[in-house]
């Protein structure tokens, strides 16, 4: 039984009960109950305001806590109550013929006074609630205002801190953000939410999944998840970096042995087959994706890419992070390697979809898992990708912090994409013009510099703009065709990349003007025997003698025919699997594939004889050593040759044709 129908039974009312010093009494009801008790209660059973006794005038017991509300309390015709929180007891001695009149006074206008007092207490709750919300503002302008006493105090006692501002107030370049990862939050955006989410919320609850996944999201039309084997273990850490490697099980090593007796078989149906008892094997995923992209399904492609991204996040270490830029996998362990192809290719889905912002986080978090190697070189899509997102103050601190240790200018794309960022934000009219200003200048002199770099590349790029060069420029020795011509093949295979992937960046009528203006003042330069001009020839035949195997491995992935057609012979001969293109030359096997028995090898010593004519020939019960290609001893392939010619040649027997027809005179008697 409550404290109120208690009073009732015993025929109380409310302020009616002896009260003792420090005494505190709580009002404690609801709108409901004041609407009951309200006819109940007179004049005399209500106690005065301000009339003598102590008491907390609040209607929750849960504003004690926010003194300052309480002292200053609601205002009732003129006057504040007081409560015991205040601290003022003046009229605690009071006397009787006070407390009466007061009293009396208090009851006529007990009424309109209880209706503004509610009124102003439930202002007081949102109040509150307005507080409580930015109480984040204010734990952040505290933390700002340590950091600046004790900046002063760095300043008094003469210390200064050294170098650039640390990671945690100022975020690293390749920071990734998980909402951006979500291809829906860039396209809820443009179109809104009620557009893309549609019924998707319902389908979702259908189905539970066993964690949440940021690079992809699930779909019900997926089998169910099962392990498939993969997992993520711990290498080392060390210099605040982890060292991560996806590893296979028993079950997981017999599945890709499987596969890659699929991929040999040259027959897609094999792969569907494996499939269908491995759901979640990542390399059938992603070589399945391919054949549906060349047949051009790219939904069933991109299905298959989500499927594996999900796969392998399952499997992730509880370490391993997205975001903080300090995890790393080797490239050259096979097992890491899909985790590059398959971001690669999620990443061109969402470029083409039209989400260049979620693709350029793709990218950080692909340059993020190994940024000194760059076992995909994504150092020549980043730039594209920031410039379709319209990210150029991204795009321009990327390439301050790394100038002076990547040398991102020596690169076509970074030297001819960071000075038209720096050109597209001085066209941005809710900028002061002082920062216009300077965007514009140093856009011109970072577009001198790399038409002086690389001269070779203008006349290609106004033919993909459909520009038509000035006379003065298309005869001239430094923009004529022998500027192309003359330049190394590493660096015309460079210049073909960022130019079948960008050139549409340049199409603009402003761009093109700005870039005339800057042609001709590097001209003039040049016709005035600029020691820059000479400097960077020389450079040039230096610097881009040999493109490296990363560099390859990223035009092939690129697909960008005319990268692909700049390919050197070494690199386009060669056999390149879709699932682990160009794999390094130092790769670091954790398995080894077992050795298939051929039926061929048996007693067909012809057969024998041309396939060991092959490269890859090797006898039963042989083994490459550590599974490369280049186990094997030379010596011993010869020896071998050598041998099946031998056994060949004495296996050969010759018929005299004389003595067979000497035998039988008149034939087989078939022909009359």
């Amino acid at each position: 039984m409550s404290r109120r129908a208690l009073r009732r039974l015993r025929g109380e009312q409310r302020g009616q009960e002896p009260l003792g010093p420090g005494a505190l009494q709580f009002a404690l009801h609801d709108d409901d109950d004041a609407e009951e008790e309200g006819p109940k209660r007179g004049t005399g059973g209500r106690r005065p305001r301000g009339a003598g006794k102590e008491g907390v005038c609040v209607n929750n017991r849960f504003e004690l806590i926010n003194i300052e509300d309480l002292e200053e309390g609601p205002v009732l015709n003129g006057e504040r109550p007081e409560c015991l929180l205040t601290g003022n007891r003046r009229r605690s001695q009071s006397g009787g013929a006070d407390a009466k009149k007061a009293g009396e006074m208090a009851g006529k206008a007990a009424p309109p006074e209880q209706s503004n007092i509610s009124g102003k207490l439930r202002k007081k709750k949102k109040k509150q609630k307005n507080k409580k919300n930015t109480t984040g503002e204010i734990l952040e302008n505290g933390l700002e205002d340590i950091d600046r006493l004790l900046e002063r105090i760095e300043d008094a006692s003469g210390l200064s801190r050294p170098g650039p501002p640390p990671l945690s107030s100022k975020k690293h370049v390749l920071y990734v953000e998980h909402r951006h990862l979500n291809p829906d939050t860039e396209l809820k955006r443009y179109f809104g939410a009620r557009a893309v989410l549609g019924e998707q919320r319902p389908r979702q609850r259908q189905r539970v999944y066993p964690k949440c996944t940021w690079l992809t999201t699930p779909k019900s039309t997926w089998p169910r998840y099962t392990k498939p084997g993969l997992s993520m273990r711990l290498l080392e850490s060390k210099r605040g970096l982890s060292f991560f490697a996806f590893e296979h099980s028993e079950e997981y090593q017999q599945t890709q042995h499987k596969f890659l007796a699929a991929v040999e078989s040259m027959e897609p149906n094999n792969i569907v087959v494996l499939l269908q008892t491995s759901p979640y094997h990542v390399d059938s995923l992603l070589q399945l994706s391919d054949a549906c992209r060349f047949q051009e399904d790219q939904e069933m492609a991109r299905d298959l890419v989500e499927r594996a991204l999900y796969s392998m996040e399952c499997a992730f270490h509880p370490l391993f992070s997205l975001t903080s830029g300090t995890c790393r996998l080797d490239y050259r362990r096979p097992e890491n390697r899909s985790f590059y192809l398959a971001l690669y290719k999620q990443m061109s889905f969402l470029e083409k979809r039209g989400c260049p912002r979620t693709a350029l986080e793709f990218c950080k978090l692909i340059l993020s898992l190994e940024p000194d190697e760059d076992p995909l070189c994504m150092l020549l899509l980043i730039d594209h990708l920031a410039l379709r997102a319209r990210s150029y103050d991204y795009l321009m601190r990327l390439f301050q912090e790394w100038e002076a240790h990547r040398n991102l200018s020596q690169l076509p794309n970074f030297a001819f994409s960071v000075p038209l960022a720096y050109f597209l934000l001085s066209q941005q009219a809710d900028l002061p013009e002082q920062e216009l200003s300077s965007a514009r200048e140093q856009a011109s002199l970072l577009i001198r510099q790399a038409l002086t770099m690389f001269p070779g590349a203008l006349l290609p790029l106004l033919e993909y703009c459909s520009v038509r060069p000035d006379a003065a420029v298309a005869t001239h020795s430094f923009f004529g065709p022998d500027a192309e011509i003359s330049q190394p093949p590493a660096l015309s295979q460079l210049v073909s990349l960022y130019l079948g992937r960008s050139h549409f960046l340049w199409k603009e009528p402003a761009t093109m003007s700005w870039l005339e203006e800057n042609v001709r003042e590097v001209l003039r330069a040049v016709d005035s025997g600029d020691p820059a001009v000479e400097a960077c020839e020389s450079r040039r035949k230096v610097l881009y003698q040999r493109a490296p195997r990363n560099i390859h491995r990223h035009v092939v992935l690129s697909e960008v025919k005319e990268a692909v057609a700049a390919l050197p012979p070494d690199v386009t001969t060669q056999s390149v699997m879709g699932f682990d293109p160009l794999p390094p030359l130092d790769t670091i096997y954790s398995y080894v594939r077992p050795e298939r028995l051929s039926p061929v090898s048996h007693g067909n010593t012809i057969a024998l004889f041309f396939r060991s004519l092959l490269p890859n020939y090797t006898m039963e019960g042989e083994r490459l050593e550590a599974g490369g290609a280049g186990g094997l001893n030379h010596n011993q392939g010869l020896n071998r040759l050598m041998l099946a010619v031998r056994d060949m040649m004495a296996n050969f027997h010759f018929h005299d044709v004389e003595a067979a027809r000497e035998d039988n005179p008149e034939g087989d008697g078939e022909w009359d």
